[in-house]
C-alpha cells in the first residue's frame, strides 16, 4: 500500500484495525509521538472491512460491536442465583438421604413394589431384574428431586451465565466488557470489497482495478474512503464518470488524491474507523450507572456528534487534550485526506495534538520561521462583515463593561474607520494603520477624508465625521479598541496579519475562506509574553471560523474547529454563532480547565449551546453542579428499609424473643419496604467533583439529527 506491498504497523488494539496506508516519510521534520502501546500487524483491509458494523446507539464503536440483551429489570444478581442454587442442591441432597437411609419410611417405594411381581424380590434369576427395575426408579426419584429444587433453585439460569461467561472469556477477553469479534465473511454481493456499487454504476473497469488494488494489499482505509467519497460525486454528477475511470485506471488506489498527495498520516495514536468516520475516545464503565447498550462498549465521536460542537471541562493532566482533542484531530485530518472533512486546529503547544506533517498549512504566530500568515479580517471583503468578526476578537472577553451589553458597538466603530479606508485603498488597514485610526489621528482621518470628497463618497465621508465625533466622548469604545490592537502591533507580529490585495509579504496569508477544501491546519498561538494577544488570536479564529463556515457557497465537506484551551474565548455572540454551524455542516470542539475560564452569566448558556459535554475527573464542586443541572433529573425507584422493635405480651413469645436477643445482642425488629418512584439527579454535583476515578470521565452526546444520550461513565483512552 502506498510505499510498499507489505502494510506497516499499526497501534495494538482487541479490535483489529485497517493497515496503515503510507509508511513515515524519509526525513521528518521531527520524531512522531510515541504510540500508547506496541505496535502489531493488522488484518488485511478485506478482512477489516467485513466486520459488522450494526445499528447502535449514539456514540457506540460500531465496528464488531455485539449488543447485549435487554435489561432484565427482574434479574436475579449472580452471587444470589449462586448461593440459591447451592442451598437447594444440599436441602435436595438431604431429602435424598434421609429418604435412602430409611429415615422418612418406605412409603416411596409403594409406586416400584406394586408396579413389579413379588416373585422379583425373591432370589434366583428375577433378582437381578429386580435390581435393574430398581435403579431405574431410583434414578426417577433423584430425577424429580432435582427437577423441582432445580427449578427453585434456578439451575437453569446459573447454567445459562456460566456458559455464556465462558464463551465470553476465550481469547483473554472477559465477561460484559467482550464487545467486539471478528465476523464471518460477508456474502459476495454484500462484499465491500468487490465495489459492487461501481459495478452497477457502470464503472466495471474500474471496480476490477480496485479490486485488485485491495486484494493485493495496495490500498488503505484512506484510499478506501476517499474512493467511496469521489464515487458519490459521480452519483451526484454523471458527467464526471469518465474521469473518475480514467483515474482509476491510471493510479488505482491513488486516484482522485488529496492536494498534497498524502494518502496517510505519519503516525496514529488513535482507533479510527474512516468506513463510518468513527474515532475510538474510551470504553463505557460496565457498571449499573450506564444504559444498558453502553455497558462494556467503546465509546466514539463522528461529525454527526461532532456537528453540535462539544465542551469538554477538566484540569490539567485529566486526559482531555491527549485522550480526546488529540484523536478527534487526527480523526479530522484524516477525513481530510478521503476529502471528507476540513479541520483547523488551534493550541499553544504545537505539536502536541498532531506532527506538523499531519497538515498542510501550519501558522506559526510571531514566529519568524512561520511560513504561512493569518488574514485579521478573514478574506472578506465586506467591511461590515470584517468588522463584526475583528471586534469580537477583540473585545469579545468585556462583553459585561461595553454599551450595550456585547460586542455590536465596538464592530460599528471598526466598521467607521476600516470602511473608508477601504474605499481609499481598496484594502483592509494594516495593524499599525488600524491603530492609529483608532486613535483618532486627526492626520490619518484627514488622508482618508480629503479623497474621500474628492470622490463624492459622501457616505464614507459621514462615517469618518461620526468616528470622530465620538472619539472624544468619555468611556468611548473606539480607545479600548486601539489599546487591544496595541497588542497585536508588537515587533514580533510585524510581518502577519496581512490584509487581502495588499501584496506579497514576508509569508503566505491563510484565511479561513478556504474552509471549502479538505484543508489541514494548525495555528500556533503565541507563549512567553502574548498571553493577552494569544487569547485575541483565539477569539479571532473562533469568530472567523463560525462566519466563514456557515457561509460557506459548498457545505458538503464538514468542517471543524477544534480550540484547545478556549478560555476567555466565550462571549454572547460566540454563544450564538455556535449555534448556528449545526445548519452548516460544522462543528466546534472547546476545551477548559475550569468553567471559570467562562464569564458567570454565560456558563449556563454554553452547556445548553453545546450537544456533547463531557466532565473529567478532578472538577470542582462549583464546576460539577453546572453539569449536574445540565443534565437533569430522572425517574428511578428507591427503597425505604424501617425496622420496629417487635413487642409481645406472650410469655413464650416473650422469652424466646429474650433468647434471641441473649445470643445476638439486638432487639428482635422487623423489617418493613416501601417502594417509592421519585425524580432523582442522573449525576449529582458531589459524584462528579468526588467518585470519578482518575482517567475517566462522564459524557452525554447529541446527534445532528436532535438524538440524545444520557450521561455514560468512560474511561478514556482505551
Amino acid at each position: 500500500m502506498g510505499g510498499g506491498d507489505r502494510p506497516p504497523p499499526v497501534p495494538r488494539s482487541r479490535t483489529p484495525q485497517p493497515p496503515e496506508a503510507v509508511p513515515p516519510p524519509e526525513a521528518p521534520p521531527g520524531p512522531p509521538p510515541r504510540p500508547a502501546s506496541a505496535p502489531e500487524t493488522g488484518p488485511p483491509l478485506a478482512t477489516w472491512l467485513r466486520l459488522p458494523r450494526p445499528d447502535a446507539e449514539p456514540g457506540i464503536w460500531r465496528c464488531g460491536y455485539e449488543p447485549l440483551p435487554p435489561e432484565d429489570p427482574d434479574r436475579i444478581p449472580t452471587r444470589q442465583l449462586i448461593s440459591g442454587a447451592l442451598v437447594t442442591f444440599l436441602i435436595g441432597w438431604l431429602i435424598w438421604s434421609l429418604l435412602w437411609n430409611g429415615y422418612l419410611g418406605s412409603y416411596w417405594l409403594w409406586p416400584m413394589l406394586a408396579l413389579t411381581p413379588e416373585s422379583w424380590r425373591s432370589s434366583g434369576e428375577s433378582r437381578e431384574l429386580y435390581n435393574l427395575v430398581s435403579l431405574c426408579y431410583y434414578g426417577l426419584v433423584i430425577a424429580a428431586i432435582a427437577a423441582v429444587f432445580g427449578r427453585v433453585g434456578r439451575w437453569d439460569e446459573l447454567f445459562r451465565r456460566t456458559v455464556a461467561r465462558l464463551r465470553g472469556g476465550r481469547g483473554g477477553r472477559t465477561g460484559r466488557t467482550a464487545r467486539t469479534r471478528l465476523a464471518q465473511p460477508a456474502e459476495p454481493e454484500e462484499d465491500p470489497s468487490t465495489w459492487a456499487r461501481l459495478r452497477a454504476g457502470g464503472a466495471s473497469e474500474a471496480a476490477d482495478r480496485l479490486s485488485a488494488e485491495l486484494r493485493d494489499g495496495r490500498m488503505g482505509d484512506v484510499d478506501h474512503a476517499r474512493l467511496e467519497r469521489a464515487w458519490q460525486s459521480v452519483r451526484a454528477r454523471p458527467d464526471r464518470l469518465p474521469a473518475f475511470t480514467r483515474s482509476v485506471l491510471e493510479k488505482g488506489a491513488g486516484a482522485c488524491s488529496h492536494p498534497s498527495g498524502k494518502r496517510d498520516l505519519p503516525a496514529r495514536a488513535a482507533r479510527h474507523d474512516l468506513s463510518l468516520r468513527q474515532v475510538r475516545i474510551g470504553t463505557a464503565a460496565d457498571q449499573s450507572r450506564n444504559p444498558q447498550a453502553y455497558r462494556g462498549a467503546g465509546l466514539a465521536l463522528e461529525p454527526a456528534l461532532l456537528g453540535t460542537s462539544a465542551l469538554a471541562v477538566g484540569p490539567p493532566g485529566s486526559g482531555k487534550s491527549t485522550r480526546l482533542v488529540r484523536p478527534v484531530v487526527e480523526s479530522l485530518c484524516l477525513q481530510a485526506l478521503a476529502g471528507q472533512a476540513a479541520v483547523v486546529a488551534v493550541t499553544a503547544a504545537g505539536s502536541r495534538l498532531a506532527p506538523d506533517d499531519a497538515f498542510d498549512a501550519v501558522v506559526r504566530l510571531g514566529r519568524s520561521d512561520s511560513v504561512y500568515d493569518l488574514d485579521l479580517y478573514g478574506g472578506t471583503s465586506d467591511p461590515d462583515e470584517a468588522a463584526g468578526m475583528l471586534a469580537e476578537a477583540l473585545v469579545g472577553d468585556l462583553t459585561g463593561s461595553l454599551p450595550g451589553g456585547d460586542s455590536r458597538r465596538a464592530a460599528t466603530a471598526l466598521a467607521q474607520v476600516i470602511g473608508p479606508f477601504q474605499a481609499v485603498h481598496d484594502r483592509f488597514p494594516y495593524v499599525p494603520e488600524l491603530r492609529e485610526l483608532l486613535d483618532g489621528s486627526a492626520t490619518a482621518l484627514d488622508a482618508l477624508r480629503e479623497p474621500l470628497t474628492e470622490a463624492g463618497q459622501r457616505a464614507q465621508v459621514r462615517e469618518l465625521d461620526a468616528y470622530e465625533r465620538q472619539s472624544g466622548r468619555s468611556g468611548e469604545v473606539g480607545a479600548l479598541l486601539a489599546d487591544r490592537v496595541a497588542l497585536l502591533d508588537r515587533p514580533a507580529f510585524a510581518e502577519f496579519f496581512t490584509p487581502a490585495g495588499a501584496g506579497d509579504g514576508g509569508h503566505r496569508p491563510f484565511s479561513l475562506r478556504a474552509l471549502e477544501h479538505p484543508l489541514r491546519v494548525r495555528v500556533d498561538l503565541p507563549e512567553g509574553g502574548h498571553a493577552e494577544a494569544s487569547r485575541i488570536f483565539a477569539r479571532l479564529l473562533l469568530a472567523q471560523f463560525t462566519e466563514c463556515a456557515v457561509t460557506r457557497a459548498d457545505q458538503s465537506l464538514f468542517a471543524c474547529l477544534v480550540l484547545d484551551d478556549a478560555a476567555q474565548t466565550v462571549s454572547p455572540q460566540s454563544l450564538r454563532n455556535l449555534q448556528r454551524l449545526r445548519s452548516g455542516n460544522a462543528g466546534a470542539l472547546l476545551t477548559l480547565r475550569a468553567l471559570d475560564e467562562v464569564p458567570e452569566a454565560l456558563r449556563g448558556p454554553l452547556l445548553g449551546a453545546v450537544g456533547c459535554r463531557m466532565v473529567c475527573a478532578g472538577v470542582t464542586p462549583w464546576d460539577a453542579e453546572h453539569f449536574a443541572e445540565a443534565w437533569g433529573t430522572e425517574w428511578v425507584q428507591t427503597r425505604d428499609v424501617t425496622n420496629r422493635q417487635l413487642v409481645s405480651d406472650e410469655p413464650f413469645t416473650r422469652f424466646m424473643h429474650g433468647l434471641r436477643r441473649l445470643v445476638t445482642g439486638r432487639h428482635v425488629t422487623a423489617e418493613s419496604v416501601t417502594v417509592r418512584t421519585v425524580q432523582r439527579e442522573r449525576w449529582s454535583a458531589s459524584d462528579l467533583a468526588n467518585e470519578l476515578p482518575p482517567r475517566h470521565a462522564v459524557i452525554s452526546l447529541t446527534t445532528v439529527r436532535g438524538d440524545r444520550t444520557p450521561p455514560v461513565l468512560t474511561r478514556l483512552g482505551e
